[in-house]
């Protein structure tokens, strides 16, 4: 900070030095990472988007994307310069209509320096020009874009962003999205939220889509390729799509049988954890060689190993979960993933027990009873797992067991009372493992501290009465669910 103190003789000087501020700020560069306690070099600091337009144009054969990102945000200090989260070539970068200087740094870091500083609070737009071939690209010594037989997938977590289009790249910095993509006619490009128009001039079609609520750049999504489309409505209102790739081969019908329950699912999920909170839904199957499957915002990402032993319903009720916890409530740290993966997966219990497939206390006893206390499943900690097992089994299958052993502990009143009421003060938001435990025992009126921190923080086997309704006899092992192998599945390749 500079203080001016000026003398002046007049009265009318005077009064001119109540006009200037006792002191500025000196603009400065705004922080190259958001403070993540996992990946410190992820989003950037000193501003806040509010929108991304992106107008994109993609060849599958040559895997060559263009684009212009207009994005419209906030200063949140007087800026001299930003970061931006990509790894594309940048061609141009404009500032407010202004031309701004711009470098690479690292393998993800676009330092943007605008011709004059940005105050603190002022609304601004971005401009990036760029080009490049994503899946050629490498940040970290990967790439998060999955090329297909006739085009390419943008699905990953917890980065995909770089490799289409300059963000903010953190589940803090929420947005709205505008996506347009130009692809060669007789393909397709799936994104998120509605399809809003499709139009076709010299052998190009493009397709414009828009997500109206707020979504982390994680999951946003982008897939070209040549897909078999399915339209419908749940029986709530809500538009249905779904895109299948021409040449899923054996695994087509399969990922029908499942997908296709969307909207029912959708309907069911409502009842649980309250209203759905998007304008639109579906999920999408493309050719690739991924095992996993991604809740990419209103449009799930689904591999198709998924679907080679058959149908899976409960991969499709964990993805959608996520549209209420992971999407609308949004992790504020990436070590808060159990406030995502736990619940996803405690919901495919709820599922399974609406099915009559086995109930979530006889899955809690299966789970509990499939991992001997030697295991090194006991030792990651889901309430704060660690970076290198963000996404292990134990912060599915012990996150699960956590939120069993809270619905034993208070009660099904109270527990599902405080699923409605979390998404609902959280929506649209972003939230931590410690937000949940303060709003479990608000809620409750008990105290849940020690039953979290045995299940979330301990990095050992906790005794089997905390998740269990009453102890069961030694010499009696409890029965696998008829549900636990599709639930594996779901949670496997992640």
């Amino acid at each position: 900070m500079r203080h001016h103190r000026l003398i002046v003789p007049s009265a009318a000087a005077a009064c001119l030095l109540l006009a200037i501020p006792a002191s500025a700020a000196t603009p400065a560069p705004g922080a190259p990472g958001i403070g993540d306690s996992y990946y410190p070099s992820y989003g950037n600091g000193g501003y806040d988007v509010s929108h991304y337009d992106l107008r994109l144009k993609y060849q599958p054969k040559s895997d060559a994307l263009e684009g212009t990102a207009t994005i419209v945000a906030t200063a949140k200090q007087d800026l001299s310069r930003f970061n931006l989260d990509f790894a594309l070539d940048v061609r141009e970068v404009l500032v407010g209509g202004k031309k701004a200087a711009f470098a690479k740094t690292g393998d993800h870091e676009l330092e943007v320096t605008p011709s004059s500083a940005i105050g603190s609070g002022r609304s601004f737009t971005v401009v990036v020009r760029y080009s490049g071939t994503p899946s050629k690209v490498e940040a970290g010594g990967f790439t998060s874009w999955q090329r297909t037989p006739d085009g390419g997938v943008a699905a990953n977590e917890p980065e995909s962003a770089w490799w289409w289009f300059p963000s903010n790249d953190h589940p803090l910095d929420k947005a709205t999205y505008d996506v347009s993509v130009a692809v060669p006619d007789g393909t397709q490009a799936i994104s998120n939220g509605r399809l809003t128009s499709n139009s076709s001039q010299l052998g190009w079609t493009r397709y414009n889509w828009r997500s109206s609520k707020p979504q982390a750049t994680y999951l946003a999504t982008l897939a070209v390729g040549k897909f078999d489309i399915t339209t419908d409505t749940t029986a709530n209102g809500l538009p249905v799509l779904n895109a299948y790739s021409k040449d899923l081969g054996e695994n087509a019908g399969a990922a029908r049988a499942s997908i296709e329950r969307t909207g029912e699912i959708a309907d069911w999920a409502s009842t649980v954890f309250g209203p759905y909170p998007f304008e639109a839904l579906g999920g999408y199957v493309p050719n690739v060689s991924a095992g996993f499957a991604l809740e990419t915002q209103t449009r799930p990402f689904y591999g198709p190993k998924k679907f080679a032993k058959g149908s899976n319903v409960s991969v499709v009720v964990h993805e959608l979960a996520h549209q209420w916890f992971g999407d609308s409530v949004s992790v504020k740290d990436w070590r808060d993933i159990w406030i995502n993966e736990g619940f996803a997966s405690y919901a495919q219990w709820l599922w399974s027990e609406k099915e009559g497939e086995g109930t979530a206390q006889e899955l809690a006893d299966y789970t509990y009873d499939s991992y001997p206390a030697d295991d090194p499943f006991w030792k990651v900690e889901p309430g704060d797992p660690g970076a290198d097992n963000q996404f292990h089994e134990a912060v599915y299958d012990r996150g699960a067991l956590a939120l069993q052993a809270l619905r034993n502990r208070i009660g099904d009143k109270a527990f599902f009372t405080i699923l409605k009421g979390w998404t609902t003060e959280h929506r649209y938001g972003n939230a931590s493992v410690k937000d949940f435990v303060n709003y479990a025992e608000k809620v409750s009126g008990k105290p849940l501290s020690a039953l979290f921190d045995t299940w979330l923080f301990t990095p050992s086997k906790p005794g089997s009465t905390q998740a269990r309704a009453a102890e069961l006899s030694p010499a009696k092992a409890p029965v696998r669910p008829k549900s636990w192998e599709k639930i594996q599945a779901a949670h496997s390749e992640r």
